[in-house]
């Protein structure tokens, strides 16, 4: 038996630069893993099979999980003649923006990849993970890196800055491709310092780092949902030095410069939702 924890993550920075002939959009972010972990468990089985079992009732147990195409894709390309059970342990909100599925992915190849020895690297690992979604490339690896492409094309960063972040889930969730859809790339004002960030994020200047978070799919998701504007407004005037939304949302995260100050804000938010989440960066 093999274990191995899936890390969520956050966008400092979302840009979109433009749509591309594949139907994706070409997207420049920084990414940050957060301690916010789901907990997977690789079990050999006697026969040929893939199973699942997970502690939430709606995560789906079959070929829509991305955990059981990670399994079936290294099963395919490896010819591996053995099945496994995969239980998953999930503490990271569902349909969030904090790439739970893709974590849960990208868990399995790192697992299954130590659990049948197959000696691949990480570098080969996120390989495989770009054909099971744009987020899994990311995941394998965690920590803090910049994503080009349509996020498949990973470029670590070394950064020790100990932010701490407050993560609020709101009770509904965001479609990624509904919000791509009414995002019109020409109309974008204003695009995330890219570069600004990963200086600051360097440099382990925290008041820098939040002076250059941007998300270009705020405007859009925020016109859908007008609440989470306001939870990003409300998470800034009970003390965060800085506020975004993470990936297309629902999840707004605050950031504090300390322990002390992120636990003021997470009990101030608990009133907002059921999820509400203290975590620090990875």
């Amino acid at each position: 038996m093999v274990g191995e924890k899936a890390k969520a993550k956050i966008n400092l920075t979302l840009d979109v630069l433009y749509k591309r002939p594949d139907g994706y959009h070409e997207v420049e972010m920084v990414m940050q893993s957060v301690d916010l972990s789901d907990h997977l468990l690789f079990d050999e089985r006697g026969d040929d099979q893939i199973t699942l079992s997970c502690n939430v009732p709606y995560v789906p147990l079959d070929e829509r999980n991305l955990a059981y195409q990670a399994a079936a894709l290294l099963k395919s390309r490896y010819q591996i003649r053995k099945g496994v059970h995969i239980k998953i342990d999930k503490q990271i909100p569902v349909a969030a923006g904090l790439a739970g599925g893709s974590s849960d992915g990208a868990a399995t190849l790192r697992g299954l990849n130590r659990l049948w020895n197959l000696g691949l690297s990480l570098h080969d690992l996120a390989k495989l993970g770009a054909e099971l979604g744009s987020d899994v490339p990311f995941c394998v690896y965690g920590g803090t890196a910049i994503a080009k492409g349509r996020g498949e094309q990973i470029e670590r960063l070394a950064v020790a800055c100990p932010l701490w972040v407050v993560l609020v889930k709101p009770s509904f969730s965001v479609s990624t491709a509904d919000v791509y859809g009414n995002l019109r790339v020409q109309e974008i004002k204003t695009h995330p310092d890219t570069k600004g960030m990963i200086r600051s994020l360097a440099e382990g200047n925290p008041e820098a780092i939040v002076s250059h978070l941007g998300n270009v799919l705020e405007s859009v998701t925020f016109q859908m949902y007008p609440d989470l504007e306001k939870l990003k407004q409300s998470m800034i005037r009970f003390g965060a030095m800085g506020a975004l939304m993470s990936g297309s949302g629902p999840t707004v995260y605050g950031i504090a410069d300390r322990e002390s100050k992120a636990q003021r804000i997470y009990n101030a938010l608990r009133g907002f939702s059921r999820e509400v989440y203290l975590t620090r960066f990875l």
